[in-house]
């Protein structure tokens, strides 16, 4: 049986590795992440980022124009060549309704980066309404989802009345 090492990545985090016994872990809802590898160089990363935008704020480590050029400039300083790259992107879930689709904004937005990097998207898992727990072999390019379905809608809070028209009182 074949053990690999896990390093989990959460929002805000990228990881590249060369290592042949090394997985990249997260757990997306809206956000989503890029698993780029290079197949030649044997080496590969994912990040994971919470907003497609280009701003100036202070949680700028957190949008997907800031962590992609880290990843992929992460892959080429590790010997990646650019033509060579294949991307998997997952996650963009709309998980929360009566909100706005941010999920799809950052699933269209990974896509457009790629496109314009001229880095070809071979597979993944965008949209739907549930979360998903990604594991990425980055030597490999090897990746897999699991859906992490939730259990039940949110329910209102219901203020019980009192049966005989009494005072009630919360505390």
């Amino acid at each position: 049986m074949n053990q690999y090492r896990r390093i989990n990545i959460v929002q805000g985090e990228y990881h590249v590795s060369s290592e042949a016994d090394l997985s990249i872990t997260t757990l997306l809802g809206s956000c989503v992440a890029a698993c780029i590898n290079d197949p030649a160089a044997q080496v590969g990363g994912m990040n994971h980022f919470l907003l497609p935008g280009e701003d100036s704020s202070a949680a700028v480590n957190r949008h997907g124009v800031y962590l992609m050029e880290l990843l992929i400039n992460g892959l080429l300083k590790s010997g990646a060549s650019r033509h060579r790259l294949e991307a998997r992107l997952f996650g963009g879930a709309r998980t929360m309704r009566g909100l706005g689709d941010y999920g799809a904004a950052n699933a269209r937005f990974a896509q457009e980066f790629l496109k314009r990097e001229g880095i070809p998207i071979v597979g993944g898992s965008l949209g739907g309404e549930t979360g998903r727990r990604i594991e990425f072999w980055p030597v490999t390019g090897r990746a897999r989802q699991k859906l992490v379905r939730t259990t039940e809608e949110p329910r209102a809070l219901h203020t019980p009345t009192p049966a005989d028209g009494g005072d009630l009182e919360l505390f």
